[in-house]
């Protein structure tokens, strides 16, 4: 009998974990029938273990609120400074003063003086220029937001490897931090709270870690406001590359003479090169330095791929070289003395910038530069610290040239030229001799070189010495002079009168209130070499005064006419053509048989004097062609006696070769032209007076100064307006012939003698004879 069938299992899963609803007997249970947490380790265990984790929640928790605090700052500081920004076309002159740019006679730029500046914009610069400044300053510029921690880290690392601070050294700083710098983080100069501008820069370019940290929001606010090439224009607009150059546009003018939109790969390896110190790798301080760091941004540039290898190659094998003008420095005293002499506001003090067109001359100061050097390097001992001064002029008072001391290629320093006042000894007897001659003398007047003794109120007699300790007894004037007699001239100077000399040296420049004493006439008082050389340039011209100028015009840029225009030249009239004619004659005696013979030049007329002070401490010579006026001082910064030498010596021969190198190529013009002969070189015309102060007397010293013989037409010798039909012109000019040229020629007899001797002098006004007419004259045209 079959089996029933069997209830078959329900199939289910199998159980992997117990039953969570029912509770193992050995697992504790809760009054809430849940399971008790397991509690391991005793109670100090576990109060340590919880304590640090509290502490780590706290410290999180306070990093998160750190650096959420730190966000908010920089965003807030940089709304603030992104507000503060203006268009970046405002920011690209950030000088406080204006530059000062002077250009020689032929308008070439030889000098530069405060901080010059031109600005440049993605169309006026050269590539080359732009990827030279990336790959030196900052090769990821165009990758960050302004700060690059990889540069950073990397500054640090090498700093801390030199053994230097993490901050000192390398910075690590973008190109947008370092114009943060520049802009000295939004600030302009307050003077209630920098003592000068000198420490707010200092401050601004601070390395401190606040004021980096500062610089943090500002760049952020840079890179927000302005474009990558807007940032990049500022800095290169704004950098200092040395040599006053401000910004990359005045640099590439500076030392290569050409725009910055044109320079090489060369240069502008150069000039990148710069940034990294200006002053130090300036080329015009070293120019195998400049090269050496400028090879170093070549490399640079080829590992960035900024560069073809052809391109390094090029550039590797030709370095960057200066212009001529830069290269040469020339006339670094010539520019000081224009910066000194000229008006504040418009010079060191200017806020704009300033071109002045000068009357310098490249050519002629090169060849006062050789001839100065081939004297020293062939007669003066290689440890010998005497100094020279040198100052060129045309005959009309512009100066070509000018040396302060043997270091010709400097500036800002000491001028013996303009700034030493020195005694000129017998270089200033020309002018005893000019009132004398003034007065009626002649070249062959006679005077006597003998013992003289003059008494000195309240003081002990004087009695004036030759050099060589011997006397000539009667000599004529021209023999006086040209072996420069000291007796005789102090014998003219006394007949002629103490207040005539004065009067005559102070209006041609030299000095003012010279002293009263019996020994003017021999040099004791101090002036400068340019005081001098301007005064002789007078004489050269006919007795008229000269001043010596620079400007020719002064323009402020943009504006179409010139503040300032030429500042000298020629004046008043100090001494009768006549005068001057015979004066020039016996100066030419110096140079031919007399204490200036080492002078001469070869087929071309010369006048000078030479001039020696007491001791030797000051040597001199100054003399002139018909084209030029030249002056030499010779001496010691600390007034040391000169060993030896006197002003017919080294001075002499110095100026031998100065004006024998500057006459090369020009033609052999005899001397004895004046302002209104036919065929000078000066011109015709009346020039203003120096003092220009008073119109009328200016007119007055027009006509009688052409009463006088200036005009060409009024031979010498002959009544100055003989026939005339005005009647006050004719009793002007009887007035005038006593001191003048006209009149009747006076004969080789009629002489000067000795004072002491009694005997009196002939045919000349006594200094103290009464003449009402001629002292009103002369006081109006200054002769008095």
């Amino acid at each position: 009998m079959a089996e029933p069938p069997r209830k078959r299992r329900r199939v289910v899963a199998e159980r992997r974990y117990a039953n969570p609803t029912k509770p193992s007997a050995q697992t504790p249970r809760g009054k809430s029938g849940r399971r008790a947490p397991v509690r391991r380790g005793n109670a100090l265990t576990r109060g340590v273990s919880g304590f640090f984790r509290l502490l780590w929640r706290a410290f999180f928790g306070t990093i998160w609120a750190t650096i959420v605090t730190v966000l908010l700052l920089i965003g807030v500081s940089t709304f603030y400074y992104y507000s503060q920004l203006p268009q970046a076309a405002a920011l690209f002159d950030g000088r406080a003063r204006g530059g000062v740019t002077l250009l020689d006679r032929e308008g070439k730029v030889f000098a530069w003086r405060g901080e010059t500046f031109g600005t440049v914009t993605p169309d006026k610069i050269a590539p080359s220029l732009r990827d030279a400044v990336v790959a030196t300053e900052d090769r990821r510029f165009y990758q960050h937001l302004g700060i690059d921690p990889r540069g950073i880290a990397s500054a640090i690392r090498i700093n801390m490897a030199a053994g230097r601070g993490p901050l000192d050294g390398h910075g690590g700083s973008t190109i947008t931090q370092q114009v943060s710098k520049l802009l000295c983080l939004g600030e302009t100069f307050d003077p209630t709270r920098w003592k000068d501008e000198a420490a707010y820069e200092a401050e601004c370019r601070e390395s401190s870690l606040w004021r980096k940290i500062k610089e943090v929001p500002f760049s952020f606010a840079l890179e927000l406001k302005y474009s990558k090439d807007e940032i990049l224009n500022i800095y290169m607009n704004r950098s200092y590359l040395g040599g006053g150059a401000r910004g990359f546009e005045a640099a590439a003018e500076r030392y290569f003479g050409r725009h910055a939109d044109n320079i090489s790969v060369a240069e502008s390896a150069m000039l990148a090169g710069l940034l990294k110190a200006p002053s130090y790798f300036a080329p015009t301080s070293d120019i195998q330095r400049a090269q050496d760091r400028a090879a170093v941004v070549l490399q640079l540039m080829r590992e960035q791929d900024r560069i073809t290898e052809a391109e390094y190659q090029q550039a590797r094998a030709n370095p960057a070289v200066l212009s001529a003008a830069a290269a040469a420095r020339a006339g670094g005293y010539f520019a000081d003395w224009l910066m000194e002499s000229g008006p504040g506001f418009l010079t060191t003090e200017t806020t704009e910038d300033v071109t002045i067109l000068t009357t310098f001359d490249q050519k002629v100061q090169a060849a006062a530069e050789r001839g100065l050097k081939r004297i020293f390097d062939e007669k003066v001992k290689d440890s010998s610290k005497a100094e020279a001064a040198v100052v060129v002029l045309s005959a009309d008072g512009a100066v070509r040239a000018m040396i302060g001391g043997r270091d010709s290629k400097v500036s800002g320093v000491f001028n013996r030229a303009t700034q030493a006042k020195r005694q000129t000894g017998s270089s200033f007897k020309p002018f005893v001799f000019a009132a004398g001659l003034d007065q009626g003398m002649r070249p062959d007047s006679i005077i006597h070189d003998g013992p003289l003794t003059i008494n000195i109120k309240g003081s002990r007699p004087w009695s004036p010495q030759n050099y060589s300790r011997r006397f000539s007894g009667d000599v004529t004037l021209t023999t006086a002079l040209s072996k420069s007699l000291n007796t005789a001239t102090i014998r003219i100077q006394e007949k002629a009168g103490r207040a005539s000399v004065r009067r005559i040296a102070e209006e041609f420049g030299v000095g003012v209130n010279l002293p009263n004493v019996p020994s003017l006439g021999l040099g004791v008082f101090d002036t400068t070499l340019l005081e001098m050389t301007g005064a002789y340039a007078g004489i050269r011209n006919g007795g008229r005064a000269v001043r010596p100028y620079g400007v020719v015009e002064l323009r402020v840029r943009g504006d179409n006419s010139p503040m300032i225009a030429k500042t000298g030249g020629m004046g008043q009239r100090v001494i009768s053509q006549q005068a001057a004619r015979d004066l020039i004659y016996m100066m030419q005696q110096v140079i031919q048989n007399g204490t200036g013979t080492r002078a001469k030049l070869a087929g071309r007329e010369a006048a000078g004097k030479t001039g020696t002070t007491s001791s030797y401490r000051d040597a001199w010579f100054i003399g002139f062609t018909d084209q030029f006026v030249t002056g030499v001082w010779m001496g010691y910064d600390d007034n040391t006696p000169l060993s030896g030498v006197t002003g017919g010596g080294l001075p002499a021969e110095i100026w031998q070769a100065v004006m024998t190198d500057i006459h090369e190529g020009l033609p052999a013009e005899p001397l004895g032209r004046f302002v209104g002969d036919e065929g000078s070189r000066i011109g015709d015309g009346v020039a203003p007076s120096v003092r220009g102060d008073d119109a009328l007397a200016d007119a007055l010293s027009a006509a009688l100064s052409d009463m006088q013989g200036d005009s060409a037409g009024a031979p010498a010798g002959q009544p100055l307006v003989s026939g005339s039909a005005e009647p006050l012109a004719d009793a002007l000019s009887q007035a005038l012939g006593q001191g003048g040229s006209g009149g009747p020629p006076r004969s080789a007899e009629q002489t000067f003698t000795s004072l002491d001797a009694g005997r009196g002098v002939t045919d000349a006004p006594d200094a103290g004879e009464s003449d009402p007419l001629g002292d009103v004259l002369r006081g109006i045209e200054g002769l008095n």
